[in-house]
């Protein structure tokens, strides 16, 4: 029997437990934790009793940031799980394959072009690699969509028309925490639309080249909230009694998980994760609209908008022989609130193919299990388990994890600047 992979996991916040109890339920027979890695150790120890309370494992060791290089020499990882604030990902993936290690890291890879391109140079470097977790390829819908292109159902796509709509509820959670400050996040176009840019990037077989964005803040933020006339307002929700009844207030007091990871481990770091969505100093966009041309001349028209009454998502592939038009609609859910496989869980889910000079029809597609329309255990499999063929090619590395974010780091520079955006221009790609 081979032995088991060792990983290592940065940052144990909402998303690690997705790892990490993957390892400790599922693949404990393939792979094996060794360690956390976090500014907090509260937040470590509490990850500690999750595993082992939750999910029956042992306890694993806690380093500081200041220890990374103690720990990876101590516990010798194959790979390295990056976990931590977006703006910190760049710093973990290249010290990582400096010292020998793979690195399976969250998306978005980074989120700005200057540390792209630091990784995209430590790979070159050191021959090491980096597998970004998009677990969207592996949602059975997504994955008819590109087998449906793949087959030339609708000829050549010549332009896609994308509407991605985040509610009250989840779009909202990211004006509560770390996200509202760009630099950690390069914004939702960065953030949350690295998704959906790998996506068409998957689903068409190409790469962006030219981008064109508007963007702005139109909901969230104390400037607009006294524009609707609201008088009352508070920092943070949790104690406050102005946020008592209101529905964008989360209070983490009433949730014992969201107690336990944030509120009791605020005394190390200072981290707040109940903020106000209608509070100063947010400085990324709600309202976003983008235009992009790809290698194969393709346009994207895509627009994303944080506030709306639900949640998912309206797409439609012109093509040469035809149309396609896929609706979706999401569970909503507050991250690290509840069950982990609520997150983007499917509500609704349709697909239908309207032939250039035929009938149209519905597309019959399996139900999955699971997160993210049920891409997240296939994805897992893919990472941690025995990886199956793949015709659709559904594994991202380092360059897809580029090209995603590229799309939302070019339109956040054309809204910037009000110019279009050459993609070409942001960074050098090798080989």
């Amino acid at each position: 029997m081979s032995r088991k992979k060792r990983y290592v996991l940065v940052g144990s916040g909402g998303r690690a437990e997705f790892f990490y109890a993957a390892i400790a339920k599922d693949y404990n027979e393939t792979s094996e934790l060794t360690a956390f890695c976090d500014i907090n150790k509260t937040r470590m120890d509490y990850a500690n009793k999750r595993l082992a309370e939750q999910h029956g494992y042992h306890a694993v060791n806690t380093y500081k940031p200041h220890q990374f290089d103690e720990m990876i020499e101590k516990e010798k990882p194959d790979a390295v799980i990056v976990t931590s604030v977006d703006r910190t990902h760049h710093t973990y993936i290249i010290r990582a394959m400096e010292l020998g290690c793979d690195v399976i890291t969250e998306k978005p890879m980074t989120v700005d072009e200057k540390k792209c391109q630091e990784i995209l140079d430590a790979v070159e470097r050191t021959g090491r690699n980096v597998r970004v977790t998009f677990n969207y390829r592996y949602a059975p819908h997504h994955t008819k969509a590109r087998e449906l292109i793949m087959d030339g159902v609708i000829g050549q796509v010549t332009s896609v028309h994308f509407e991605w709509l985040l509610n009250t509820q989840h779009g909202a959670d990211y004006f509560r925490r770390w996200h509202r400050d760009k630099r950690n996040s390069g914004g939702l176009l960065v953030h949350k639309s690295t998704h959906h840019f790998d996506l068409v990037n998957f689903w068409i077989g190409s790469q962006p080249e030219t981008v064109f964005a508007f963007g702005d803040l139109l909901f969230y933020g104390r400037e607009n909230a006294e524009q609707r006339g609201v008088t009352e307002f508070y920092d943070r929700a949790t104690w406050h009694p102005n946020a008592k009844g209101d529905p964008f207030a989360l209070h983490l007091d009433e949730n014992e998980h969201l107690k336990a990871m944030y509120l009791d481990a605020e005394h190390e770091d200072g981290y707040r994760r109940d903020q106000s969505v209608f509070g100063d100093g947010i400085n990324i966009e709600d309202t976003m609209g983008v235009i992009v041309r790809y290698k194969n001349n393709a346009i994207l028209t895509y627009s994303l908008n944080a506030y709306m009454p639900w949640e998912g998502y309206q797409i439609a592939f012109n093509g040469t022989k035809g149309r396609i038009e896929m609706k979706i609609v999401e569970k909503s859910y507050v991250n690290s609130g509840g069950d982990k496989a609520l997150e983007g869980a499917l509500q609704n889910k349709s697909i239908h193919v309207f032939p250039m000079f035929g009938a149209p029809y519905e597309v019959e597609v399996e139900e999955g299990i699971g997160g993210h329309g049920g891409g997240d255990p296939v994805l897992l499999n893919d990472i941690f388990g025995v990886p199956v063929e793949d015709k659709f090619n559904r594994a991202a590395d380092h360059t897809d994890g580029a090209r995603s974010i590229l799309t939302g780091i070019a339109a956040n520079k054309a809204i910037r600047t009000g110019q279009p955006v050459q993609v070409a221009d942001l960074v050098k790609f090798h080989g």
